[in-house]
């Protein structure tokens, strides 16, 4: 299913590949981007200076939550008073830490929102997190000398990946469905349920669904009906909540926080407990044998051990035979907390829902022995190199499935 529209939330996007001058630092003093006339497409010609108010994020593969600040970019023709000619310009403010941190070869987007504001999102060159907004917005910013511009977004539908990545930028995708509510709220009342109840609940709403049948789209089905279900109930239930932060008027700012942060962390960590349980009742279905965060070596707690834990504590089992899953709905530069996981288990495998990743980080992980693992209706954002080596989750269960039946026949010859 999708999850409404980018239409829905911008009337456009520019990105571009910043250039040594269009930074802020010895080499450069200007405060502005080159090439704007394009960008006509979007904030039009304007007779006199457009002030934006604008967030500018500074969005990295190293942390979660983008560095942000508030500000404005101004638009401007700077020969509005020249016949027959003009030569827009865009103005950044020199105080902005975002572009004072920007280096030449990142890549700016300037997303214009359906208020008038904007977007201005630095990200490093490279980086899986560029490629991903690159992706969402359709760009093809390296395909571009200056400005790629797309002033048409109405065909862009929001995947459950889209929304993920939107929530970071802070742009609030709210999928609900009032269809549902009476059903949640006869299951489980004015609560919110654990994580297994929800999710069981999610998947039982799906009944024609069976992982024998294409286990990578049902697992992505059962994850955008839990999404859409729960978002649904939070709707419900943060509307009363909201409503009694308000007192005569007035709100209870440092309440108001807490509530908010408290909604934000409950979504990234429902969203991470939510694919492990549909991910043990796929393997279940399936009839693949595995333990759930079992305990190795120094105390270690891998997500998934194939084909159990007994397997991997008996020494006389081939350690061939023995297969990890560790699994991340974003991985960033979380991948590598896999590689201290299951020492028996040279070769790791690794499942998100990160999607695309970037070709230096998929190289990397080739280099320490980690298999990427993406359930096979992510895999078209992908380069076609990338694609090749990618796993889908049908591939590796066929994988674990076979190292079972092979483990117990050679233990029987030893």
């Amino acid at each position: 299913m999708d999850f409404g529209n980018l239409a829905d939330h911008f009337d456009g996007v520019a990105a571009k590949v910043l250039s040594t001058v269009e930074t802020v630092g010895r080499s450069s003093n200007q405060h502005e981007l080159d090439g704007v006339k394009v960008l006509q497409a979007l904030f039009g010609r304007p007779s006199a200076k457009l002030t934006i108010p604008t967030r500018f994020l500074r969005v990295s593969d190293e942390t979660d939550e983008p560095t942000s600040e508030d500000g404005t970019l101004t638009y401007y023709d700077a020969r509005i008073n020249t016949p027959n000619r003009s030569e827009y310009r865009l103005y950044y403010p020199a105080s902005v830490d975002v572009m004072r941190t920007a280096e030449a070869g990142d890549i700016v987007f300037i997303a214009k929102r359906k208020d008038g504001g904007a977007l201005f999102i630095v990200a490093p060159a490279g980086s899986t997190v560029a490629a991903q907004l690159d992706w969402l917005f359709g760009t093809a910013v390296l395909e571009h000398s200056g400005f790629s511009v797309r002033s048409a977004l109405e065909n862009d539908s929001l995947p459950l990946t889209a929304m993920y990545l939107l929530d970071t930028l802070g742009i609030s995708v709210e999928p609900s469905n009032d269809d549902w509510l009476d059903r949640v709220l006869e299951r489980f009342g004015p609560r919110f349920p654990t994580s297994a109840e929800f999710g069981a609940f999610a998947r039982s709403t799906l009944p024609g669904l069976h992982p024998a049948d294409d286990p990578d789209s049902v697992l992505m089905a059962w994850m955008e009906r839990e999404e859409l279900l729960f978002r649904t109930l939070e709707r419900h239930l943060a509307a009363d909540t909201l409503e009694s932060l308000y007192s005569e008027g007035r709100v209870d700012l440092d309440r108001f926080i807490e509530v908010s942060l408290s909604l934000h962390n409950r979504r990234k960590s429902r969203a991470g407990r939510g694919l492990e349980n549909h991910l043990i009742a796929l393997f279940a279905a399936l009839h693949l044998r595995h333990t759930f965060n079992p305990v190795t070596e120094q105390r270690i707690r891998p997500d998934f051990i194939f084909p159990s834990i007994d397997e991997y504590r008996n020494p006389t089992f081939p350690d061939g035979d023995l297969t990890m899953l560790g699994v991340k709905t974003s991985c960033k530069d979380r991948w590598r907390q896999v590689l201290s996981e299951a020492s028996r288990v040279p070769d790791k495998h690794l499942l998100t829902l990160e999607s695309p990743i970037s070709v230096a980080q998929t190289d990397e992980m080739r280099d320490h022995r980690i298999q990427l693992v993406i359930p096979r209706p992510l895999h078209q954002p992908f380069k076609p190199q990338q694609q090749q080596w990618l796993m889908s989750l049908a591939d590796f269960a066929k994988l674990a499935n076979e190292r079972d039946r092979r483990g117990p026949a050679q233990i029987a010859l030893l």
